[in-house]
């Protein structure tokens, strides 16, 4: 059938666009006759609030909920799960020596064998998990990762403890945190008990690369990339989750990080961080820009840098670590004081234990607020800084002893009280992640 020599399906298509397009402008004009916020029905000081205005978490809650179920996106698909993992071992001439504890390093080495499950929105969602020898990832060369920093990570620890058992450390936060970071950098996220479940059994397949010391432990590094092969900022519909295993020592090359305490260098050009960005989330992005400080600071002969943020000069963090100032306020008490979860820091896993572990043991105040670097430095001037010291995964504890801000040396007392706070925190901490006291937070492996 045909109208005036015209096919009538075409014609009717074109019409039905013609009318789609002229609702659409009228829209457009609508809008733009002074009714936007109306039309768009959005309130500007709700919606996007300032970041003191931003509600902080309850101080005895983890910034990421670990006891509820994650709640994932409705379009992520099919999960997998420890059921449908599959165990390729590595065949004799792929295993390689075990080094001697006290020639470790952090992150040379890696063991025997990795964790790797595959998504791809169009099959489905996530594939099947396996464990298989360490291998090199085959990437297409516009692979998401390579190109938008589509990428994330997270830092674990299994511990062999005093009585040969192995640990982990509060894993269900780490997988919070990961999924968090996930949801952030459009990637697919996961089911954390099942994810921690699978890492457990790489970590019980590769067990002898766990050092037999009390001095080193065996980090752990889950990972998950934006693979898919096409230009365009957009989410990734294919990713790659992997974990690799590493056998390490000290942080800190040449030094334990309790011998001695570190120096810093506080410049107020540099920052991290900033409201509305991905400061609390562990991405790699969050990394890379810091390297040219740091080499910075090595060069003129401090081991870190402390990231200040604002026109008042707020400590955020000292390095890849939390901070924390023990001072004597105002009232003549000691206080314990480390910045808040305002979205400039990274809720670390230790941070939060050291928090739980100071209130509960009520022989401080605790206080979760912003800290400037001129209230450090008149107290310093005051002698009321007790200690400053780092927390973190990689270190554990970290004392500092030196900050260089505005060329000037402040001098931190942290390595002169035997009875110091921050190192009866380090060694509760390693007391629990190697077995010697019995702790929920420790979590053994079968």
């Amino acid at each position: 059938m045909s109208i005036h020599g015209k096919t009538m399906l075409p014609y009717i298509v074109r019409k039905v666009f013609e009318i789609q397009h002229k609702l659409y402008q009228q829209q457009i004009r609508a809008c733009s006759t002074g009714r936007l916020q109306e039309a768009l029905k959005i309130e500007e000081e709700q919606e996007f609030p300032k970041i003191n205005e931003i509600k902080q978490p309850e101080e005895s809650s983890f910034y990421y909920p670990v006891d509820k179920k994650f709640k994932h996106d409705p379009d992520i698909g099919e999960q997998f799960s420890y059921s449908q993992l599959r165990v390729r071992l590595a065949g004799p001439h792929q295993l390689q020596p075990k080094p001697e504890a006290d020639d470790l390093q952090f992150g040379k080495l890696f063991t025997d064998h990795m964790f790797k499950v595959a998504y791809h929105k169009r099959l489905g969602g996530w594939q099947v998990p396996e464990i298989m020898p360490l291998e090199n990832l085959v990437l297409h060369p516009a692979a998401k990762v390579l190109h938008y920093a589509v990428e994330l990570f997270e830092g674990m620890k299994a511990f062999r403890g005093v009585d040969g058992r192995i640990r982990l450390f509060r894993p269900e936060m780490n997988m919070a945190r990961m999924n968090a970071s996930a949801q952030r950098s459009g990637l697919p996220t996961f089911e954390p008990e099942e994810f921690v479940k699978c890492i457990s059994r790489l970590v019980s397949i590769d067990q002898e690369w766990v050092p037999h010391t009390e001095s080193a432990s065996l980090y752990i590094r889950p990972t998950l990339i934006g693979i898919e092969p096409t230009l365009g900022v957009a989410s990734s519909e294919s990713a790659l989750l992997y974990t690799i295993l590493s056998p390490v020592g000290g942080y800190f090359a040449g030094n334990s990080g309790t011998s001695t305490g570190v120096s810093l260098l506080a410049d107020p050009q540099y920052t991290r961080s900033w409201p509305g960005g991905v400061g609390d989330r562990k991405m790699g992005s969050n990394y890379a820009p810091t390297i040219h400080v740091q080499k910075e600071a090595s060069k003129q002969g401090f081991q870190q840098v402390l990231w200040l943020y604002g026109d008042d000069h707020q400590l955020t963090e000292v390095g890849t670590m939390n901070i924390f100032v023990l001072l004597i306020n105002d009232r003549g008490e000691r206080e314990l004081v480390t910045p808040p979860l305002n979205g400039l820091i990274l809720p670390g896993i230790v941070r939060h234990s050291i928090l739980n572990l100071a209130r509960e043991w009520n022989q401080v105040k605790v206080t979760e607020r912003k800290i400037t670097m001129a209230e450090v430095k008149k107290l310093v001037y005051e002698n009321r800084v007790l200690e400053m010291f780092g927390a973190g995964t990689a270190c554990v504890v970290s004392p500092i002893e030196r900050i260089f801000y505005m060329n000037e040396n402040l001098l931190i007392p942290t390595m002169e009280n035997s009875d110091a706070v921050w190192r009866t925190m380090r060694n509760t901490l390693l007391d629990i992640q190697y077995g010697r006291v019995k702790h929920p937070w420790a979590i053994e492996i079968d």
